[in-house]
């Protein structure tokens, strides 16, 4: 059984520039982001010591949710500028490290690393799957596992491993339920509306009484509070559309995950390049190669 850590690129991404103090080359050009992640990626696999580490970034969004929901993402901000300009080097410094990354024009993230999880753990390989996105808690079971970032108010808490009893913690609904719950209640980063009203406490009261969202609208007619039962009756379609949402797609077909030893001298001349002098110290020792300098 090999252990595999897999990473949500721009969950981390956008963690590693919101938590690295303003960076710059000499030239100007933010470096903050590329900071963090390398940083980042070093106490992770220095912390869970996987066999394989699998990067996943979004490329254009994902045509599926789109044609279902036009609307699906539509008010979240552009990406900070500062942040975008980093985006190549994330992805340049990932390669360089030995790791893979994948990324397909039109497939979100969530569902390339979805795919690999599902097909790791049919293996029976041990998943860690590395993202603060609560949609990766439907994946949970006895061989998927989240791993948690710290909580900016609570740095010091470190990261957190989300196993299906935390998963039952955090939500108040086992991981097997996730998809009915958030169908329910809605999810604001993606523009997904939940029936008016209904919050985390009524979602877990129906779904404990009545299953799943199935079960849920088949009881439309005498479901308590009363006021719900007629929007819950109307409502019926959208929240189906919801669950369809918000479910992982588990059958993409993968990239070859490419992965060997660091470019040292790649790594090297791009930490150079970018002014990052305290991580270039680190990276040489770190692969104790003096010879290549």
């Amino acid at each position: 059984m090999a252990r595999w850590l897999l990473i949500d690129g721009f969950n981390l991404a956008y963690r590693c520039f919101y938590a690295t103090p303003a960076l710059t080359r000499a030239d100007g050009f933010p470096t903050n982001a590329l900071h963090g992640w390398v940083k980042s990626l070093w106490r992770l696999i220095d912390q869970e010591k996987p066999a394989h580490t699998a990067v996943f970034f979004d490329l254009g969004g994902s045509r599926e949710r789109l044609e279902l929901h036009p609307e699906y993402k539509a008010q979240r901000a552009e990406m900070p500028e500062d942040l975008s300009r980093q985006i190549d080097g994330v992805k340049t410094l990932t390669r360089l490290l030995g790791l893979a990354a994948v990324e397909i024009e039109g497939i979100e993230s969530d569902d390339l690393l979805a795919t690999c999880a599902a097909q790791r753990a049919a293996e029976g390989d041990e998943v860690l799957i590395v993202s603060s996105d609560k949609d990766f808690a439907q994946l949970v079971g006895e061989r998927i596992r989240v791993l948690l970032p710290p909580p900016s108010a609570q740095p010091r808490l470190g990261w957190r491993l989300l196993d299906a009893t935390g998963v039952k913690d955090k939500f108040g609904v086992g991981p097997e339920r996730v998809v009915d719950y958030l169908a329910l209640i809605g999810d604001t980063s993606d523009n997904i509306p939940g029936l008016n009203g209904v919050g985390p406490k009524t979602a877990i009261k129906w779904l404990e009484r009545h299953g799943d969202l199935e079960g849920i609208l088949a009881a439309a007619g005498a479901i308590e509070p009363e006021r719900f039962r007629a929007p819950l009756a109307e409502s019926a379609a959208r929240l189906r559309l919801n669950r369809r949402l918000v479910t992982l797609n588990l059958t993409h077909v993968l990239p070859p995950l490419e992965q060997g030893p660091a470019d040292l001298a790649g790594l090297t001349a791009f930490l150079a390049e970018m002014d990052m002098r305290t991580t270039l110290a680190e990276a040489r020792e770190r692969y104790g190669q003096p010879e290549l300098f």
